[in-house]
């Protein structure tokens, strides 16, 4: 029979109290509070304590929001997602972190929501060495940190290149009524990135749609993929269709990828189509949590809503890295009524502003741009040395058509040159329309400039100039298909030398039409 060792009570304490010691007792602190109640998005949590706003939060189901309003003794939060299987008594904890993103590049070429979920079909696989993370809402850059605002963002649009030159690091605003080419001018600008030449550097465009509908957003992508520019591109998209706390969110998103590569030293263009749908959003959420109403029962912090947004765009100095995030927000109006709340708001936030017309539009002239009206406040400094030397007296010619125009109603009987002036400036008014997708090279731009100033259209009628403005262009794009291109590469050029090239392409140009 097996002899059986018994342990004495001294041996079973001594192995119990090491067994004791070897636990870990390590306590963890978990902030977590209790449903009060959930209505339109708006989930109302009791005994939350010490979260801040934007705070990321988490919810038992796995539903995530973020704080917007604190009281001394509730919270609000505002759902990102699904509202399913959340009712009074679910636990809410806090994350401690401000709401945010993880970002790499492989965002490029994606088309996401407000989450960075991939809604192109595709999965969404982010390399984990390259791998950040950025909070939705920034300081902006200070100015100590910020550069000058000195190289061009090209649009491959006549009237803009030439007349109201875009930065990048600028707030460029395009404004005006429903359906006159805001959005079409903002794609261009896009599919013009691809072209972009002398000398450079590519630009990273991020298209943030807000509040659009889904068939509108699909057709948008599907112009990108066509002219290749998704390859540069992300989509960030918040459809009509989605939470009101997605479309207040998605700019925000936008702006943080955008600073991920501006940090990284590239240079990005961010398109908000559009600020006022991002508005109503803010102004649906305040009115559900009960802030106070103010003019056209938006909230009292719209203004520094929107201000802190566009401020995040900035030229950052070599010294911080070089890179830039150029904005173009986008604002509807109705009748032409620049005076409403939200479109004064951002006039007065943003670098100048770009006014489409309707009664513009309608005249067929596209893009419908009104040139009195709209403004780049960096000016000559966004354009090349040569943009700079040609395009201020178009401006000047345009500005006396316009002036004189205002007389021909009361007085038909003009002198000589005031008649001359009429008839260049309706000239040039034609050559600065433009299909959309068919953008200029800064070379053709230039070429078009000199032309006009030399009086190459002031004897071809009206309805004409547009035949003969193809006919030049194809015929450089034939006979000298890199000649300007080279010239504006090369760091020796001058403007004399270019002068005299223009001149020469000009005076071949005249001597086909000469023989036909």
């Amino acid at each position: 029979m097996k002899k059986i060792n018994f342990m004495n009570p001294d041996e079973i304490i001594q192995e119990i109290e090491k067994k004791l010691w070897t636990i870990n007792t390590k306590s963890k602190l978990t902030n977590f509070g209790i449903v009060e109640s959930v209505t339109d998005e708006i989930v109302t949590v009791s005994g939350l304590s010490n979260v801040g706003y934007y705070e990321k939060v988490e919810f038992d189901n796995g539903s995530i929001g973020f704080v917007l309003d604190i009281s001394e003794d509730r919270v609000l939060i505002i759902l990102l997602n699904t509202i399913k299987n959340i009712n009074c008594g679910t636990k809410v904890f806090s994350t401690g972190k401000v709401l945010d993103i993880t970002i790499s590049n492989e965002i490029i070429g994606r088309v996401v929501d407000a989450l960075l979920q991939p809604i192109d079909g595709k999965p969404l696989v982010h390399e984990i060495s390259s791998t950040k993370h950025y909070p939705i809402e920034r300081y902006a850059p200070g100015i100590t940190q910020r550069g000058t605002v000195n190289t061009p963002l090209k649009t491959g649009i006549k009237a803009i290149d030439i007349l109201i030159p875009i930065g990048r690091g600028q707030r460029e605003l395009l404004i005006g009524d429903r359906g006159t080419g805001k959005t079409s001018i903002a794609i261009d600008t896009i599919i013009n990135q691809k072209k972009i030449d002398m000398g450079l550097k590519k630009v990273i465009c991020i298209y943030c749609s807000i509040g659009q509908k889904k068939s509108n957003l699909a057709s948008i992508v599907a112009q990108l993929k066509k002219f290749q520019a998704m390859e540069y591109t992300i989509v960030v998209a918040a459809t009509a269709s989605d939470p009101v706390a997605m479309q207040y969110i998605s700019p925000l998103v936008a702006c943080s990828i955008g600073e991920y590569f501006m940090d990284k030293g590239e240079d990005v263009l961010i398109i908000y189509d559009d600020l006022i749908k991002h508005a109503w959003s803010y102004r649906q959420i305040s009115l559900l949590i009960k802030r106070p109403a103010g003019r056209e029962a938006y909230p009292g912090d719209i203004f520094y809503l929107h201000s802190r947004l566009l401020e995040r765009a900035a030229k950052m100095s070599d010294k911080n890295g070089g890179g830039s995030i150029t904005a173009l927000p986008i604002v509807e109006t109705q009748e032409n009524d620049l005076s409403a709340y939200i479109p004064t708001n951002i006039i007065s936030i943003t670098d100048g502003q770009i006014y489409l017309e309707y009664d513009l539009f309608n005249l067929g002239i596209r893009p419908a741009i009104n040139v009195g009206l709209s403004v780049s406040r960096v000016g000559g400094k966004a354009q090349t040395k040569f943009m700079k030397e040609l395009a201020g007296s178009i401006r000047l010619e345009l500005s006396r058509f316009r002036e004189l125009q205002s007389f021909i109603q009361f007085d038909n009987e003009l002198e000589k040159i005031s008649l001359q002036k009429i008839e260049r400036g309706k000239r040039i008014t034609e050559i600065l329309k433009q299909s959309q997708y068919d953008t200029y090279s800064e070379a053709l731009e230039l070429l078009l400039v000199f032309s006009i100033t030399n009086g190459l259209f002031d004897n071809v009628s009206i309805a004409d100039v547009i035949i003969i403005e193809q006919k030049l262009v194809n015929f450089i794009k034939t006979k000298y298909p890199k000649n300007l291109n080279e010239l504006l590469m090369s760091n020796k050029t001058n403007y004399n030398t270019l002068k005299s090239e223009l001149e020469k392409e000009l005076k071949d140009f005249k001597a086909t039409l000469n023989t036909k």
